[in-house]
């Protein structure tokens, strides 16, 4: 996945190919899983905003689970602008799972377009 920051319109790892992601991982999804699945992997979390507002807005989160795309069901659909990895990791610890182990946290994995 090739990933793209364009500061002009506000956005960090953005898809260099959507349509290409798009239509090859997203046309493959055939499940949801919650975030608690064991093994999952989480390969993409889409966060977008409006200047101003103090609160990422989820758009869609995705992973691999044995080596299938999956849409991952969050326990959050929104994460405060500031410190969103530490209400991530507040929101893993209450369901017993490790962010970090997800790769949630990973700035590679976050996208963000404000």
């Amino acid at each position: 996945m090739n990933l793209v920051n364009r500061p002009s319109v506000g956005e960090t790892n953005g898809l260099l190919d959507g349509h290409k992601y798009h239509s090859e991982f997203t046309a493959n999804i055939q499940r949801q899983v919650p975030w608690t699945a064991e093994g999952l992997k989480i390969t993409r979390l889409r966060l977008l905003s409006d200047h101003g507002f103090p609160f990422w807005e989820v758009s869609y989160c995705h992973g691999v689970l044995n080596g299938e795309p999956v849409e991952v069901i969050l326990p959050f659909s929104e994460l405060p602008k500031k410190n969103r990895n530490r209400a991530i990791v507040k929101y893993a610890i209450k369901d017993g799972i490790f962010a970090k182990g997800l790769g949630i946290l990973s700035p590679l994995v976050q996208s963000t377009l404000c």
